[in-house]
C-alpha cells in the first residue's frame, strides 16, 4: 500500500500500469450498497476491468500478513490465452441471427458439398483400383493428372496408393479428405475446384451426383457459433436441449435444479416452458424433437403445433379454423387431439374444423355436411345438426357412412404372400429406427402402420425408396443407413406418389402435368383452319410466344404487388383470363376453342374426346380417382395436397405398365371423404390385380383393413419407437392384444369370415 500512498515518479520513456484507488472497505455487515457502488465505479473507470487488493493475515492472532490481488473483468477476454468473446445476449443463442449462427454453415447445420460416402462408396478397395467414384471412368491421361494432384498426400503416405481404404487410420483418412494444412488441399477441395471450373454441362451434372447435404464440420449440425455451444444449463448446451423430444425435454425441465439466487429468474421462464411442452404433448406431438425443421412436418403436425399456441395464449372469444388437424395421427392419438380442441373451446372460444375423421365428427357439437357431390355437383349444405341428426338424414352421404348404412367393404379374400417373391431391407438405423429389418412381399397391397413418429417415413421414404432408386438407376438421393437390400431385381420401376404440389405457379395444371394437354394441342393442330394458317403445336401453348397473350404472358392473370399485404391477382384485361391471343382463339374443334377446353371439367372433357384413345385414357384415370370435378386448366396453386397426390396417381394409371412396378404412397387418404376413399381403394386394388405392388403409409382404418399385408411400427413414437412390432394380415394384427393398431382394427373385422389363423398365411 506504500506505493499507493506515495506514488513514485513516472518515467515518460517507460510504460506504466496506473491504478486508481476507488475505495477502501472493511468487510462487515451492512456495506452491500457501498460495495456495489464502488464496484460499479471501478468497472466504469477501468473500462471493464477491476483490481481488488485484499489483506490476508498469517493467523487470527497475528497482525502480519500479505496483500493479494484479484482481477475481475467484464470484457470477456483473457490476455494470457489470447481469447475474447462478445457479450452473451439472447441473440447469441439463435442460429437465425448472424450473432449466433455458425459462421461456416451460416446457421443451416448442413452444407452442400461433395459427400465422402458418395465419393468413396467402396472402402474395401484401394486408390489404385479407382476407389474415387467421380474419377472412376477417367482416361489414363486423366488418371495421371489426378495422381499428380494427390502427390502431396502420397509423398507422406507411400503405401496409401495400394492399401484398401478401410485399412487406413482415421487420422490419415481425415487428412486425405480435408487436407493436411500443408501443401495437400484434400480430395474434397480438389473435387470442388474441378466442379467450379467445369465448362461442359455433362461434366457438372456428373459431379453434381456426388454432392449432397453434409453435416457442417465446424458445428456438427448444431448451427450455432462456438460461444453458444459452450454455455450449459443442467449439463446440456442449448443445441443438446433442443435435440430432445418434447417428452424428454419436459422431464429435463421438471428435474432441473438451479441455485436459489437464480430461482426468481428461472421460475417464471421454466413454468412457461413446461406449459408449452405440456400443450405439445396434449395434441399428440410428444415424439417430435424441439429442433425438428418445420418443412419436415406434415400438414397435420404443423397445424397441431399452431394449435398449442392457441391453447397456451389464453385468449377468449376467438374463432379458430382448423383444416384436417388429424392428418398423420394414429387412431390411438385422436382422442388427445379432440380433448385439446375441447380445452380450447372450453376457454370461451369457437372451433371450426374441416375434417373427414369419423371420431372427430362423432364428438362434434354440430356437423355441417356440404355436398352432395364435388365441384359443380356440390356447394350446398346437405345436412346440419348434431352427429345423430346428420346420420339419420337420408340426403346426407356422410350420414349414411356414420350410421353404417354405407361402408367400405372388406375384400373377399387376401392375396397370398411369399418370402421368395419379396424385397427385404435389413438393419435400418435412419433417424429413430433401431436396426429395423422388414420384408415387403411383392404383388400385394401392403400397409405400413404405427403411431405417429414411430419411423414409417424413415423406413420407406428416406431409406427403402432411395435405396431402390439407387439400385435401379445408379443415382438419386443418399438413402438412410442400412445393411443389405435384396429382391430389387424382381421389379423394374419404383413410382413414389406424395402430396407435394404438381407445380409452383398458375401455369401448371392437371392437363399439363398428366401430359394430356400435348395430345389436345395435336387435335387442334389437325383442324382444317389450323392447317390453312400453318399453325403448329406451339401455337396452342400458353408457355411459348406466338399463340399466348403477351400482356399476361399466358398466365391469364396479372399480379398486383401490395405493400404489407399478399399479392393480388386480377384477370388479364387483354385476354379476359383466356391466356391466348385472339388469332389462336379463332381455331375451334367441335365449336370449342383451346381456352374453352381448358375450362372444361375433366369428366366433361372425357366424353368430349372419347374418340381419341390416349386423351380418353388419361382423363378416365383422373375421373376414376375422383377428380372429375376439376377443370383441366385449374391452376396447381389452388389444388389441395390430396388432389395433387391423386393427379400423380392418375398419371401413372394412364400409362402402360409392365406389371412389375412398385408404387409407394404416403397417406393417400388425406382430405378424402369416405366415398372418395372407397373409390381410391378400388383403383389401388386394380393396380395390384395387374401384378404390381402398392405400399401405403396410412392411419385410416378403412385402408388398413383392406390391405393384404401390414407392417406395424412402434410401439411408441420418437425414441420409444423405431421397431417393427408386428407383421401379418389385418386379422393377425387384430389378434395381438397389446398392439395399438390391432386394438382399433379389431371392431372393424368382427363378423368377417376370415380368421387370423387362415387368412393370407405366409407361404
Amino acid at each position: 500500500m506504500a506505493n499507493v500512498d506515495n506514488p513514485p515518479e513516472l518515467n515518460g520513456r517507460k510504460a506504466h500500469s496506473i491504478e486508481a484507488v476507488i475505495d477502501r472497505i472493511v468487510i462487515r455487515e451492512g456495506i452491500d450498497d457501498r460495495l456495489a457502488e464502488s464496484l460499479q465505479l471501478g468497472i466504469t473507470h477501468g473500462e471493464g476491468t477491476l483490481l481488488v487488493s485484499y489483506f490476508v493475515r498469517e493467523s487470527e492472532e497475528s497482525s502480519e500478513g500479505v496483500w493479494r490481488d484479484l482481477v475481475y473483468s467484464t470484457i470477456y477476454a483473457c490476455p494470457n490465452c489470447k481469447i475474447s468473446y462478445e457479450e452473451l445476449e439472447p441473440r447469441t443463442f439463435s442460429f437465425n441471427s448472424p450473432y449466433g449462427a455458425c459462421p461456416t454453415c451460416e446457421g443451416l447445420g448442413t452444407r452442400i458439398e461433395f459427400d465422402p460416402e458418395l465419393v468413396l462408396p467402396d472402402t474395401s478397395i484401394a486408390l489404385s483400383q479407382r476407389a474415387i467414384a467421380p474419377w472412376k471412368n477417367d482416361t489414363d491421361a486423366a488418371e495421371r493428372q489426378h495422381k499428380k494432384e494427390l502427390a502431396g498426400f502420397l509423398a507422406g503416405h507411400s503405401s496409401a496408393w495400394t492399401t484398401p481404404l478401410d485399412q487406413w487410420k482415421p487420422a490419415t483418412m481425415q487428412q486425405f479428405l480435408r487436407g493436411d494444412e500443408k501443401e495437400f488441399l484434400g480430395l474434397l477441395i480438389l473435387l470442388e475446384k474441378e466442379y467450379a471450373t467445369a465448362i461442359r454441362p455433362a461434366t457438372r451434372e456428373r459431379l453434381e451426383s456426388f454432392r449432397g447435404e453434409v453435416v457442417c464440420p465446424a458445428c456438427g449440425g448444431a448451427r450455432l457459433r462456438p460461444e453458444a455451444r459452450t454455455v450449459r444449463f443442467g449439463g446440456l448446451a442449448i443445441h443438446e436441449i433442443t435435440g430432445l423430444s418434447v417428452e424428454r425435454a419436459a422431464e429435463f425441465f421438471a428435474a432441473a435444479e438451479v441455485h436459489p439466487d437464480n430461482a426468481p429468474i428461472y421460475g417464471p421462464i421454466a413454468g412457461e416452458i413446461r406449459n408449452r411442452l405440456a400443450f405439445l404433448s396434449k395434441v399428440g406431438l410428444n415424439y417430435l424433437t424441439l429442433n425438428r425443421p418445420a418443412d419436415t412436418l406434415s400438414g397435420g403436425e404443423l397445424q397441431r403445433v399452431r394449435l398449442t399456441t392457441g391453447i397456451g395464449s389464453g385468449l377468449v372469444g376467438v374463432c379458430y379454423v382448423l383444416d384436417e388437424p388429424s392428418i398423420g395421427l394414429h387412431p390411438r392419438d385422436n382422442q388427445q387431439l379432440i380433448e385439446a380442441i375441447r380445452e380450447l373451446q372450453g376457454q370461451g372460444n369457437s372451433v371450426l374444423v374441416v375434417e373427414h375423421d369419423q371420431a372427430m365428427m362423432c364428438q362434434a357439437d354440430q356437423l355441417i355436411d356440404i355436398g352432395p357431390g364435388a365441384g359443380l355437383h356440390g356447394g350446398r349444405v346437405v345436412a346440419q345438426g348434431a352427429p345423430r341428426d346428420v346420420a339419420d338424414d337420408p340426403n346426407s352421404l356422410t350420414g349414411k357412412y356414420l350410421s353404417g348404412e354405407l361402408r367400405i367393404p372388406l375384400p373377399e379374400s387376401r392375396r397370398r404372400v411369399a418370402k421368395t417373391r419379396s424385397i427385404t431391407i435389413e438393419e435400418v438405423t435412419t433417424n429413430n429406427l433401431k436396426h429395423a429389418s422388414a420384408m415387403f412381399p411383392l404383388g400385394v397391397f401392403i400397409c405400413v402402420t404405427g403411431v405417429s413418429g414411430s419411423g414409417k417415413s424413415s423406413l420407406l421414404n428416406e431409406t427403402l425408396a432411395r435405396a431402390i432408386t439407387r439400385r435401379l438407376t445408379g443415382a438419386g438421393p443418399k438413402p438412410g443407413p442400412h445393411g443389405s437390400l435384396r429382391g430389387v431385381n424382381q421389379i423394374d420401376k419404383l413410382v413414389e406418389i406424395d402430396q407435394s404440389p404438381i407445380g409452383r405457379t398458375p401455369r401448371s395444371n392437371p392437363a399439363t402435368y398428366t401430359g394430356v394437354f400435348d395430345e389436345i394441342r395435336r387435335v387442334f393442330v389437325e383442324t382444317r383452319e389450323a392447317k390453312q394458317r400453318g399453325y403448329r403445336s406451339g401455337r396452342f401453348s400458353f408457355n411459348t410466344k406466338g399463340g399466348r397473350c403477351e400482356q399476361c404472358q399466358g398466365q391469364g392473370v396479372q399480379k398486383l404487388e401490395m405493400n404489407f399485404l399478399p399479392d393480388l391477382y386480377i384477370a388479364c384485361p387483354e385476354c379476359g383470363g383466356k391466356r391466348f391471343n385472339r388469332q389462336t382463339l379463332e381455331i375451334h374443334y367441335r365449336e370449342r376453342s383451346i381456352a374453352d377446353v381448358l375450362e372444361m371439367r375433366i369428366e366433361e372433357a372425357s366424353g368430349f374426346f372419347e374418340n381419341f384413345p390416349v386423351i380418353h385414357r388419361l382423363l378416365k384415370s383422373l375421373t376414376e380417382v375422383g377428380l372429375g370435378y376439376l377443370q383441366l386448366g385449374q391452376p396447381s396453386t389452388t389444388l389441395s395436397g390430396g388432389e395433387a397426390q391423386r393427379i400423380k396417381l392418375a398419371t401413372e394409371l394412364g400409362r402402360v405398365d409392365t406389371g412389375k412396378t412398385l408404387y409407394l404412397l404416403d397417406e393417400p387418404t388425406t382430405g378424402l371423404h369416405f366415398d372418395d376413399i372407397k373409390q381410391l381403394l378400388q383403383v389401388l386394388q386394380r393396380l395390384v390385380d395387374r401384378g404390381n405392388t402398392v405400399i401405403v403409409i396410412e392411419h385410416n382404418l378403412d385402408v388398413i383393413k383392406t390391405a393384404d399385408w401390414i407392417i406395424d411400427l412402434g410401439p411408441e413414437g420418437g425414441d420409444g419407437g423405431g421397431q417393427i412390432v408386428a407383421t401379418g394380415t389385418p386379422e393377425q394384427i387384430a389378434a395381438i392384444a397389446e398392439n395399438h393398431t390391432g386394438r382399433h382394427l379389431r371392431p372393424l373385422l368382427n363378423g368377417a369370415a376370415m380368421s387370423p389363423e387362415s387368412a393370407g398365411d405366409l407361404v
